[in-house]
């Protein structure tokens, strides 16, 4: 990978509209336009009022983006679809009361950006806010081995704060953890075009001021 090819720009993806990639339906949104509450089961509105205040309303938020992408596969009701947390925390989606298998969803926040995807293999979505790139350069040893250091460097915040989004969603897809061993485990072999080691589908956005990756994990992979 040249140097020219990291210090390209993420190409631009427009918030509030859904968007398909490699199979995958993807929306970005921004955190002040979302104003409407979507319609929550009894056991949505028990895990909401189990969390703290501010927490509430980007939960909210995340829920609604994600229904809209389950009510462009699924034929059912908005108040028959819901988006409830498994035993790790990573969400799944149900519909009419029955799991749907097939069907996998991430989302992810930031204080300025939602953003929710939906596949029929499992996914990850993550955002990480470009003005957030200080912060990941302190961690960044703990995330990237020395090769993907070299390849990303540290002095464009995009790449930096794109990096970072791209382990963050890969973990997501794999249902396992950003801190500890599993992001050493997912190596970035490219940055733009994005690629990862495995079996393992990926790209990066950039909307507004964050970068926005999304992952897609072969279940064997």
């Amino acid at each position: 990978m040249t140097a020219a090819a990291v210090d390209a720009v993420f190409p631009p993806i427009v918030p509030g509209r859904v968007h398909r990639w490699g199979g995958a339906r993807l929306i970005v949104a921004r955190a002040r336009e979302l104003r409407q509450v979507p319609p929550l089961s009894p056991a949505e509105r028990r895990v909401v009022r189990g969390l703290r205040a501010w927490r509430q309303a980007e939960w909210t938020a995340g829920r609604l983006l994600a229904k809209r992408l389950v009510g462009e596969v699924v034929s059912a009701p908005a108040d028959g679809v819901e988006i409830l947390p498994r035993n790790d925390g990573s969400p799944r989606v149900v519909v009419g009361g029955s799991p749907m298998p097939a069907l996998y969803v991430s989302i992810s926040h930031t204080a300025g950006h939602v953003a929710a995807a939906l596949a029929p293999e499992p996914v990850g979505v993550d955002l990480c806010e470009i003005d957030s790139a200080d912060a990941v350069r302190r961690v960044a040893d703990h995330f990237l081995s020395p090769e993907e250091l070299s390849l990303v460097g540290r002095e464009r915040p995009d790449a930096v704060t794109g990096a970072w989004a791209l382990k963050e969603a890969a973990v997501k897809a794999d249902r396992s953890g950003i801190f500890g061993a599993a992001p050493r485990g997912i190596p970035i072999l490219g940055l733009r075009p994005p690629l990862l080691g495995g079996r393992r589908r990926a790209m990066v956005w950039r909307a507004d001021d964050a970068a926005l990756a999304l992952v897609l994990a072969h279940p064997g992979g």
